[in-house]
């Protein structure tokens, strides 16, 4: 079982949102922003639905935490996202002053640290790899589902 308030039980929370994107036939990235301990937000790609492409799943999150705090800065909050976030959520997360960033799997293709320099504001944290196998799984299986 997993410790509460760990990394991996909220990214356990952040892959539930996953499994509700993929219910909803978007592609299948959840993320969850706490602060104190405690899920103040979440998120997960919409963007089917919405016909927008800024509708990722650390959107959904930032602008729930941002409406949830009061405010747009979150420098005291985590957000855990399924897959590393690309390029437009990792300046999001940056002009927020993001606390931490903890991502399960890496996305070699569109993934942010795959640009230099690396988008995030200074005093960010960052943290990869946590459940990373099934955080990957849940898109590799949804994506191979819909080539077929």
């Amino acid at each position: 079982m997993l410790q509460p308030f760990s990394d991996e039980y909220f990214m356990e929370k952040a892959l539930q949102q996953a499994n509700l994107a993929q219910q909803n036939d978007e592609i299948p990235i959840g993320a969850v922003i706490t602060h104190a301990n405690q899920v103040i937000a979440r998120g997960y790609n919409f963007t089917e639905h919405l016909k927008d492409v800024t509708a990722h799943a650390e959107m959904q999150a930032i602008t729930a935490a941002a409406n949830y705090i009061g405010g747009k800065y979150l420098n005291n909050c985590v957000i855990y996202v399924t897959i590393e976030p690309c390029t437009m959520c990792a300046g999001a997360l940056a002009w927020a002053q993001i606390g931490k960033i903890v991502y399960g799997a890496d996305d070699k293709k569109n993934g942010f640290t795959n640009y230099k320099p690396l988008i995030k504001h200074p005093k960010t944290e960052i943290k990869s790899g946590v459940l990373a196998a099934k955080c990957q799984v849940i898109l590799k299986d949804f994506l191979k589902k819909k080539r077929n």
